[in-house]
């Protein structure tokens, strides 16, 4: 159990809707599936996607195997219909579908086998890292989200996590459990992309100035 904005012991709180938040909570798969999803576009509509697919698969749950073995056209189809469960639906249906195959070839569809007997944080990590369509980035959330919210913390889960496995910190969807903190992670996000704007301008105007500042300097010689 984790603490929600208030204070009070509750369930996950990451898509900001019962039924899906139910469904991350018991469900591994659900849960990789929405960090998977977790990649520009709202975080919220993200965790949101695994319930509107099982939805629209028949089924109160995801099931690897049946992913892995779908037919990829009617696969993507679900991702597609209106309203599309992704900004670019196509290529996240396929990522998906990647996914749920390296499950059932590693590890026999069980998506909680990732995780469950990892020994220490770095293995955990490792792991997640080879999962399709895990970054290191997304496999240090993942990490945190599952330490911080999932009770599940192998040696030094902290520390592999990097900075999104510090304790009360606002730096991803692991430390969502209420719209307070939706807020204070959406806000840290918005600073961050915007230093990292900047960073960039400031990178890129170098060689300009430096250009400029050798040209003055030859100018001055030749006077």
């Amino acid at each position: 159990m984790t603490k929600s904005d208030s204070g009070k012991d509750s369930a996950l709180r990451i898509a900001q809707q019962p039924a899906a938040d139910e469904l991350l909570a018991r469900s591994p798969l659900a849960a990789l599936v929405g960090m998977l999803l977790d990649q520009q576009v709202p975080m919220e509509w993200a965790f949101t996607g695994p319930y509107t697919l099982a939805e629209r698969m028949g089924s109160d749950d995801l099931d690897a195997a049946e992913i892995a073995a779908y037919d990829p056209e009617a696969f993507t189809a679900l991702f597609t219909t209106k309203p599309a469960l992704h900004r670019y639906p196509g290529s996240m249906a396929q990522r998906v579908q990647q996914l749920c195959q390296y499950l059932v070839a590693e590890y026999e569809g069980d998506a909680s086998a990732v995780w469950r007997d990892a020994g220490t944080g770095e293995e955990l990590l490792r792991r997640l890292n080879d999962l399709p369509g895990f970054g290191t980035q997304k496999a240090r959330i993942f990490l945190a989200l599952l330490g911080k919210q999932f009770g599940v913390r192998p040696t030094g889960w902290r520390t592999a996590a990097g900075a999104y496995g510090e304790e009360g910190s606002r730096r991803s969807v692991a430390d969502i459990t209420g719209p307070k903190s939706l807020a204070e992670v959406r806000a840290y996000k918005q600073e961050a992309k915007a230093a990292a704007k900047a960073a960039k301008a400031a990178e890129a105007e170098k060689p300009a100035n430096s250009a400029t500042s050798a040209k003055a300097a030859k100018g001055s010689s030749q006077g």
